[in-house]
């Protein structure tokens, strides 16, 4: 006799084939859960993919995508204009759709909760949020958004699905005292980090053939792989580097695209650091991530000051299951800085400090830092504790038991 799958309503405006942390993320947990899970994808178009279909099923997942814009995200109002086409006809999808047992939103965009509160209560189904940052406080504290009527306004639309969701997931426990503080019951909060496939991603050798391909084989090679936002403080990662002209040999590579890439090339341009000193590269297919972070001896993960709990940045968990260490530039209480401290997988010095960043640079350079330790502690780590199959075992326990209890 066929069992039948408890059907997952899923609503998140960016999911596959995108490149957005948020769409590789949540296309990983949709595909491996739907082998017990009914799972719909209420999602959007993407930037630079032309001629996806309206509705299709991938790995076992059906994929609908909402009449919605896909302008590049750089600029703020082109990305208001994703999120409202994508919020608007959202609703009226999930609306018209089989009724689900269970609602779960990923917040990209930051009120897609509230979409969800509405659809969930209108068929008197549990909510579950999963919570990537704080919203607005983020934005107000990168100054990207300054208007006190619209940060009011959003504040009230987030506080209203973090007071009412069934269930909310933060991806750090500095992240649910920021939950809290903003209504959240800490009740219904569960601690879930973000993952990574650690038999995807593995160590590999400094001279592979991405670094040849590079021309980065044979360097002492510091890097950021990532978006290149507000949020991870390049500056002062680039500004590091002024401070280390002396190092002939050494490469600081900037791997990714975000919204303040232009202005972070034209940093290096003007601290008169070119391409043979600071090195920048497109995003990189996953099937050479192995390769790609292993060129690197160490590699560097920021975090703009103030924003401790607000953001979590995922990226450090891949660089850990390729076994490098990191130098983090970060608050001492961020999730970032106390997970590297506590695993001793690399080195934390406060943010926006660009001569603590090449003092920990030219330790490393001269030998001065257990690089090899640090990096093999921090795959021990992530093995045992950020693999995709433990996160994806705690998600299915947790909406095991909302299908079962509804509330906690």
């Amino acid at each position: 006799m066929a069992v039948t799958k408890t059907r997952l309503l899923v609503l998140n405006q960016y999911y596959w084939p995108g490149v957005e942390a948020t769409a590789y993320l949540l296309s990983q947990l949709c595909e491996e859960l739907a082998d017990e899970f009914e799972i719909t994808v209420v999602t959007g178009h993407l930037h630079g993919h032309d001629g996806l279909p309206d509705e299709e099923v991938h790995n076992g997942v059906r994929i609908v995508r909402v009449r919605s814009t896909a302008f590049d995200r750089t600029q703020l109002h082109l990305r208001a204009a994703n999120y409202a086409s994508y919020l608007g006809d959202s609703i009226l999808k999930a609306m018209r759709g089989p009724r689900p047992e269970i609602v779960l939103c990923m917040t990209d965009p930051p009120i897609v909760g509230d979409i969800g509160l509405v659809v969930a209560r209108r068929f008197r189904v549990p909510l579950l949020v999963i919570s990537q940052d704080v919203f607005p406080e983020v934005a107000v504290r990168l100054e990207r958004l300054e208007n006190p009527v619209l940060i009011g306004a959003l504040r009230g639309l987030v506080g209203l699905y973090l007071r009412r969701a069934d269930r909310i997931v933060a991806i750090g426990e500095t992240m649910k005292q920021r939950l809290v503080e903003k209504g959240a019951p800490a009740e219904r909060i569960a601690v879930i980090p973000n993952w990574v496939d650690t038999n995807a991603v593995q160590p590999r050798p400094h001279d592979n053939p991405w670094a040849a391909k590079n021309k980065l084989a044979g360097k002492f090679v510091v890097m950021h792989s990532g978006n290149v936002g507000h949020a991870q403080d390049l500056d002062t990662l680039v500004r590091a580097a002024t401070f280390l002209r002396d190092i002939d040999d050494l490469r600081i590579a900037i791997v990714g695209f975000g919204a303040r890439h232009a202005e972070i090339l034209e940093l290096a341009e003007r601290l008169d650091l070119d391409d043979s000193r600071v090195r920048f590269r497109a995003y990189q297919a996953r099937e050479v991530l192995s390769d790609s972070l292993s060129a690197a001896q160490i590699h560097f993960v920021g975090l703009a000051k103030g924003l401790s709990g607000y953001v979590v940045p995922s990226r450090l968990y891949g660089i850990l299951a390729a076994g490098r260490p990191v130098i983090v530039g970060a608050d001492a209480d961020s999730e970032t800085a106390r997970l590297v401290n506590e695993v001793g997988c690399g080195i934390v010095v406060p943010p926006g400090r660009p001569e603590l960043v090449a003092t920990v640079i030219r330790d490393a350079y001269d030998g001065r830092l257990d690089l090899e330790g640090m990096g093999g502690r921090g795959r021990e780590y992530v093995v045992a504790e950020a693999d995709r199959d433990v996160a994806v075992g705690r998600y299915r326990a947790l909406l095991k038991d909302l299908a079962v209890t509804g509330r906690v």
